[in-house]
């Protein structure tokens, strides 16, 4: 099992989420996040739907975080990221910051 992996995500952050200052519901963000989640199960780059509607700053360069490792991401994102394989991408992952969509780059 890696201790670092590189991955990508797509943030939809709601009202009341942490450190957010989204006016969207946490059902809207939801039902966004769920949207998006087809687009790019339809063929739509990962990249390209994060530079346009992920909430994170990472998003201006396609969601990439850049390589992490166990202990520097919230417990539920973690698990996820380091649960996938290489290339593959997460169904809806919830934190305290809102729903994201992972994608593991390396």
């Amino acid at each position: 099992m890696p201790n670092q992996i590189r991955a990508s995500h797509i943030l939809l952050m709601y009202d009341g989420s942490a450190r957010s200052s989204a006016t969207r519901s946490k059902e809207e963000a939801l039902s966004e996040i769920e949207a998006l989640a087809e687009r790019i199960k339809g063929g739509e780059d990962f990249a390209d739907v994060a530079r346009e509607k992920s909430d994170c700053p990472s998003g201006r360069n396609g969601g990439d975080l850049g390589t992490f490792g166990r202990g520097q991401m919230v417990p539920a994102f973690e698990q996820a990221a380091f649960a996938l394989e290489v290339g593959e991408g997460s169904g809806v992952v919830a934190t305290d910051f809102g729903y994201h969509l992972i994608k593991r780059t390396a």
